[in-house]
């Protein structure tokens, strides 16, 4: 009996241990919400816009900002941004409206990438492939200081650059931009690191992409299945490990790509081999890592959203970009789909609720580097 008895207080032990574990459904959609980084439409922000709900009821853990509309008129200034004013006034009030740490992202490359543009009256940007090919630390640090001070005085916090792939003029969606700085991997880390460096004397927080390396993709992840398992070399890594040793990575941005290399399932974004195998095992990476747009052809071509959804979390990404500004549509309440997606996924057991702790804690350990 007393062998009985002693069982039975075990395993009621063990359940109330359990159950005090498990999250309340608030919780539940408080970490849910904050591994979204979300789009919205509109240069400015009222109490009944989408950008409130987004930030101040639903509490998404970043907001992406463009300056091109491409669900709508695809003309400048067809976003959110339109002028210096209206920007800073936005995400003023944005920051307002959150009560926490509020990551507010966009590109900021310079160049053909550059989301402050000189018809917002912002100065003109240079593209990495000239830092790269000019090779001056003063000259990279110059046009990366002044980028980064207009990206703070406007209240952006987070770059989503520098882009660290390899040079190949055929890639489709990186070289034929001049988004990179160089073929080679050492001198790309050179630029990038002096790149960050700069962003960080501002305050502005910066992004390696795309991780494991997009450079020699031939095709653009937007529009399709893209496979880099013949054109990809490890040495493409190189600058991400280079990089993440300086201790320079504040965040890492995930390609769609298929690379039988690394896993011959699943691409970059879905991958546990890819993130917690080969980034945060062998590469020593324990940073914020952010999907690139979920909603890209490469993914939603070939997974329903609720499958790409978890197998991104389950692989170890922190941040799911969904910026509800490519072909895919604008649609208002996705945000909130996505985290009810998340929550019934956490409930169901396909998502340990242990994974969205652990983003949430690297996203608050991210934002403990802003000036807020």
């Amino acid at each position: 009996m007393k062998r009985i008895l002693l069982t039975l207080a075990i395993v009621l032990l063990a359940a109330n241990s359990l159950f005090a574990q498990v999250p309340s459904d608030s919780l539940l959609r408080r970490y849910a919400a904050g591994m979204l980084m979300v789009g919205f439409k509109g240069d400015s922000v009222t109490e009944d816009c989408d950008a409130a709900r987004y930030v101040r009821d639903l509490k998404v853990g970043a907001i992406v900002l463009f300056d091109i509309d491409l669900t709508g008129s695809a003309t400048i200034g067809s976003r959110n941004i339109t002028s210096k004013e209206r920007l800073t006034a936005m995400t003023a009030q944005l920051k307002a409206w959150a009560d926490y740490p509020l990551l507010i992202a966009t590109d900021q490359e310079g160049g053909k990438v550059a989301r402050l543009k000189p018809q917002y009256g912002f100065l003109p940007t240079v593209t990495a492939e000239y830092l790269g090919t000019v090779d001056k630390e003063d000259t990279t640090r110059y046009y990366a200081s002044r980028l980064a001070r207009e990206m703070a005085e406007a209240g952006v916090n987070v770059n989503l650059a520098p882009v660290v792939d390899v040079l190949n003029h055929d890639c489709a969606a990186v070289g034929h931009f001049l988004r990179s700085f160089s073929t080679d991997t050492r001198a790309i880390a050179r630029h990038a690191g002096w790149f960050i460096d700069e962003c960080h004397r501002e305050g502005v927080l910066c992004t390696l992409k795309h991780f494991p390396g997009h450079g020699n993709a031939i095709d653009d992840s937007h529009y399709g299945f893209v496979d880099v398992t013949n054109g990809w070399h490890p040495e493409e890594l190189e600058p991400f490990k280079l990089l993440i040793d300086a201790g320079k990575a504040d965040l890492i941005m995930t390609a769609h790509l298929f690379n039988r290399n690394i896993d011959d399932e699943y691409p970059a974004t879905l991958s546990s081999k890819t993130i917690n195998g080969l980034l945060r095992g062998q590469m020593g990476y324990d940073g914020v890592v952010v999907t690139d747009d979920l909603y890209m052809q490469a993914i939603i071509d070939q997974y329903s959203i609720a499958t790409a959804l978890e197998l991104a979390i389950n692989a170890g990404a922190d941040l799911i970009c969904v910026g509800n500004n490519i072909n895919t549509g604008y649609e208002p309440e996705r945000p909130f789909i996505l985290v009810d997606m998340i929550v019934n996924s956490v409930k169901q057991g396909r998502i340990p609720w242990q994974r969205l702790q652990e983003s949430h804690d690297r996203v608050l350990r991210l934002a403990s580097k802003l000036n807020h």
